[in-house]
């Protein structure tokens, strides 16, 4: 073992997978995770199966990230989606991949991935430190010397590797701290904002729709000039607005159009499949059919049967018109409503609901080629903190372990 010292700071996805890369380069590794056990957000990640990566293609992997995703091309060549894959594989986990080219561990556990990586830290002789928490970085000559946590210990480190991750999921440990420190050290620091969260309305109706999810739909969103069209998927509506994975996956440039003071409105299609006019015929059908009926019985028909009251309050429609007393322009309300079911976004839900911080960490002070500092000799940077962010469906993960794996090899290999 060299007797040169790497310390790893922070328990996740990517200070894991940079202890375990130091590690296998036969370094003296230190891991410190400041709560009593690691991956407390891998853990709640895919909603407990962990969307680990996405086997989708180099270039179109790139793509689903935000505008600073070219910076990842270093580590993405460094360690790839299939090389996260054969990680795991190579050590016994089977890994399935399911629509949209997600890839998640057979047994649907996010526990499974964990396990891997705690065996590997084992075998890699990591040692860990849990319970400590990051106080300061002590520098000699604007060179790592040695960390101070905050009960007072201070550890040697000739390399050090910041992998604290963002402020998102706060209660998973991701508070900040390894972000403060950083700016207090001359980094620029990329201002924070929620990523891949839910998004709040103006109009109160989705309060009353709170749980309820559409499937089949699509959404178009619209700013007065751009307009942004989603896949088909769900939309759920929370207390507040709505959420999902489509939403989600558009949040990000949906809070960067807020942030430009953009009033942003989003139009539901609640039947992608027809056309306004089909539709229209389809309604012709289904009153005709039913002329003795309510409009709220006959539209049970075509929707969940907790949306039709407030569907009818948002058309202005008598709930007890009969379908034989409907006429041309109650059919057109209803298609316009089935097509554009408008909802104003008033901003982003709350940090706290947000999967993943947006910003951190400027990529101006990073190298992409080593993810070491360019301020402070032998800091790397790897993870959530780094400003970069990326589309639902194992991105995010990818990340963490690309940008985790080169910084592990980056600090193992310079010393």
């Amino acid at each position: 073992m060299d007797t040169k010292r790497i310390v790893v700071v922070g328990g996740g996805p990517a200070g894991m997978m940079a202890a375990v890369r130091a590690g296998q380069l036969k370094r003296d590794v230190t891991l410190i995770e400041k709560n009593p056990a690691m991956g407390r957000k891998l853990l709640l990640s895919g909603k407990g199966r962990c969307n680990l990566t996405n086997a989708c293609g180099p270039d179109p992997f790139l793509k689903r990230f935000s505008k600073n995703g070219q910076f990842l091309r270093d580590a993405f060549k460094n360690f790839s989606n299939t090389d996260l894959m054969d990680f795991f594989r190579k050590r016994g986990l089977k890994l399935r991949t399911e629509r949209q080219l997600r890839v998640f561990p057979v047994t649907d556990k996010a526990n499974s991935i964990l396990e891997v990586l705690r065996k590997e830290l084992r075998r890699t002789r990591v040692r860990i430190i849990y319970g400590s928490r990051l106080k300061d970085i002590l520098l000699r000559d604007k060179k790592v010397e040695r960390l101070a946590l905050a009960d007072g210990t201070e550890i040697p480190a000739d390399r050090l590797i910041l992998a604290t991750g963002g402020v998102s999921y706060g209660f998973t440990g991701s508070t900040g701290e390894g972000l403060d420190i950083a700016r207090s050290l001359g980094h620029r620091i990329v201002r924070l904002r929620p990523g891949l969260v839910p998004l709040e309305t103006k109009q109160k109706h989705p309060e009353h729709l709170e749980g309820l999810t559409l499937k089949n739909i699509r959404l178009k969103f619209r700013d007065g000039q751009k307009r942004i069209t989603s896949e088909i998927g769900e939309v759920l509506f929370t207390r507040f607005g709505i959420s999902g994975p489509l939403v989600l996956s558009l949040s990000g440039r949906i809070v960067e159009w807020l942030d430009n003071k953009k009033d942003v409105y989003v139009e539901i299609d609640i039947k992608p499949a027809l056309s306004e006019e089909k539709l229209e015929a389809r309604l012709l059908r289904e009153f005709r059919s039913s002329p003795g009926k309510s409009i709220r019985n006959v539209l049970k028909n075509l929707l969940p049967v907790r949306m039709v009251e407030v569907f009818l309050d948002i058309g202005k429609m008598d709930h007890d018109k009969k379908a034989g007393q409907i006429t041309r322009e109650d059919r057109r309300t209803l298609a316009l409503l089935l097509k554009r079911l408008r909802l104003d976004i008033k901003g982003p839900g709350p940090m706290e609901a947000a999967m993943v911080t947006r910003g951190g960490v400027s990529l101006k002070d990073i190298n992409p080629r080593t993810m070491e500092s360019r301020i402070i000799k032998g800091l790397y940077f790897a993870g959530e903190m780094i400003d970069i962010d990326a589309d639902t469906g194992g991105f995010n993960l990818q990340a963490a372990f690309s940008t985790g794996h080169l910084a592990g090899e980056s600090a193992a290999m310079m010393i």
